[in-house]
């Protein structure tokens, strides 16, 4: 008797998505050898409409876009989760155990020159002013010490997180005048970052995501890529990175006025973020001229290959010098 392959292996494919959505839940994530450990929040798979028609040109056209589950960190990452990748020593002297030897084969930042808490704080507070490689890298530390893939969110990712099922201009509603309640931002913030958690989350339990710092995203910066979003393209979108410049950021910061924190607001890096920096050529780790940026993490219910892990940590890191 011929099978018909498609009837057969619907019912199953099925059945495993549910599993996965039935299964999927928050989670805490202990960091090897070490006290510290961050949240991760369960984001279902779903649609929703990506861009603004009420916002700046690179935020058309609104477009319905599929997104498979992930979780994402309840916070934006602080600085206590940060510094044991930044210094060896730190590690070394606040580790309970033996570091693990893949440990030793992530390059970590340059010593920066500057207090890159621009004393604003620090136990608490967003670790800030990385460049997108050096989140990438965090990124690939973490994989080191856990064993589990985390990474920077794609935009459509980010988006579909900050919404939360909201269809307004930020996650709570149209209004700005409630950005008091869930936001740090230009208004109240007082020039500098808070510690996370402070205001309200959004409705999917996830706290920071308009104001306090803005968040790298994966997704190289393109004005017009919604324009071609077609088809296939529509399922979990992404603008594979090929330069350095410029990067997509999401969020808005401290220092931001209220358009810049809506949830379809992008922002591409800039070279003039490095314009302090004396070293020649310029730092890939850090922006002295750029406090308002910083991360936060995504896991993919389904993880990739080892291959396209070890694509994604390994990027090069193209100079434009």
């Amino acid at each position: 008797m011929k099978v018909n392959k498609k009837v057969f292996f619907l019912p199953l494919l099925l059945g495993l998505q549910t599993a996965v959505a039935q299964t999927q839940k928050p989670y805490e994530q202990k960091i090897s050898g070490t006290n510290l450990s961050f949240s991760m929040q369960a984001i279902p798979a779903g649609k929703f409409k990506m861009g603004s028609n009420s916002g700046k040109a690179d935020e058309k056209p609104v477009h319905e876009v599929t997104i498979s589950p992930f979780w994402m960190a309840t916070y934006e990452l602080t600085w206590d989760l940060y510094e044991p990748f930044l210094y060896k020593d730190y590690e070394v002297s606040h580790s309970t155990s033996a570091v693990p030897a893949a440990v030793d084969a992530v390059t970590r930042p340059t010593k920066p020159y500057l207090d890159m808490t621009f004393g604003m704080g620090k136990e608490g507070h967003p670790a800030l002013a990385m460049t997108n490689y050096n989140a990438i890298q965090y990124c690939k530390w973490l994989y080191a010490r856990t064993g589990v893939f985390y990474r920077l969110p794609t935009e459509a990712e980010w988006e579909y997180a900050c919404r939360a099922g909201s269809t307004t201009e930020f996650s709570f509603g149209a209004e700005p005048a409630a950005l008091n309640d869930y936001a740090w931002y230009k208004d109240n913030s007082g020039g500098k970052t808070h510690k996370v958690g402070t205001k309200k989350p959004n409705a999917w339990g996830l706290y920071d995501m308009h104001g306090n710092v803005s968040e790298w995203t994966w997704d190289q910066y393109i004005p017009d890529f919604y324009a071609g979003l077609k088809g296939d393209k529509l399922k979990d979108p992404l603008a594979v990175p090929t330069e350095l410049y410029a990067h997509s950021i999401r969020g808005g910061s401290y220092e931001d006025q209220p358009a810049e924190l809506r949830s379809a607001a992008r922002l591409g890096s800039d070279p003039v973020w490095k314009q302090l920096d004396p070293q020649i050529p310029k730092s890939n780790w850090w922006f002295p001229e750029a406090p308002f940026i910083g991360m936060r993490l995504v896991r993919p219910v389904t993880p990739p290959s080892e291959a396209e892990i070890k694509a994604y940590y390994d990027q090069p890191v193209i100079q434009d010098y």
